[in-house]
């Protein structure tokens, strides 16, 4: 197996595990996961807070059963941050994607397990153009999924995020009519579930930046100055975990351009 992009921070979080354990709700407040009981899996979100994503992944599977879902959580994070070959970035989403629908089917009433195959699948349609996903039904099962998540988990912040992102992303592509009538998306649904999740976890440099995304997309350009704003706010935490880190570079990165 391919060995991963590094970090690029490498050595900027130390966690360990009384730390993880003790900063549980902080680190995740975006996805609601439970504290495992079982230290191995505690051992493999160590190594995902501190930027390790292969090793998270490969702790996850090796320790088995919520093991898996830190194991594709790291997937998805290295795959959307970090891998630059674009076919390796895809297939390791589908990868994830297909990990976590059977986690779902093994455990369906875990909301990450269904999260996480939302969340694959909707980047991976990311990658292959949001219209050519709709065209092989990748919409509806990203909806269905992430969905399923808020009805298990209704404070599943990051869920909303996504769920508010496909929304947005749907009408930007087909418009708000076929958007309505084909994929049951609304533009008052998109940016209701970006505020609800913000609500529950206004510090998620994420949900600031795909909320900046989604208004513009919703919006129009009359939202570039908001948007741009929301960015700035992103851009100016304080990561508290590589996660983190890299999404705050992203917001970085898209104000220098």
């Amino acid at each position: 197996m391919a060995k991963w992009t590094a970090f690029p921070y490498a050595g900027a979080y130390q966690h360990d595990a009384k730390s993880v354990a003790d900063a549980w709700a902080v680190l995740h407040a975006g996805d609601a996961e439970p504290l495992p009981a079982d230290p191995a899996v505690l051992q493999a979100w160590v190594l995902f807070h501190n930027g390790a994503f292969q090793e998270a992944r490969d702790a996850g599977l090796a320790a088995g059963g919520a093991g898996a879902t830190v194991a594709v959580k790291a997937t998805c994070i290295y795959a959307n941050y970090l891998e630059k070959q674009e076919k390796a970035r895809l297939d390791l989403l589908l990868e994830a994607a297909q990990r976590a629908e059977q986690q779902a089917a093994a455990d369906p009433r875990n909301p990450n397990a269904w999260y996480w195959q939302g969340y694959a699948l909707g980047r991976y349609s990311q990658g292959i153009s949001v219209a050519k996903a709709l065209a092989q039904g990748l919409g509806g099962k990203v909806k269905q999924a992430l969905e399923r998540t808020i009805a298990l988990q209704p404070r599943h912040a990051d869920a909303h995020v996504a769920l508010g992102a496909f929304h947005a992303e749907v009408i930007d592509k087909v418009g708000t009519l076929i958007g309505g009538m084909t994929y049951g998306v609304k533009k008052e649904t998109g940016l209701g579930m970006f505020q609800e999740a913000l609500k529950m976890h206004p510090t998620s440099p994420i949900a600031i930046i795909e909320y900046a995304n989604g208004l513009v997309m919703l919006e129009g350009d009359r939202k570039h100055q908001e948007a741009t704003r929301l960015y700035e706010k992103a851009a100016a935490m304080q990561p508290r975990d590589a996660k983190e880190r890299l999404e705050v570079e992203l917001a970085r990165v898209e104000l220098e351009v």
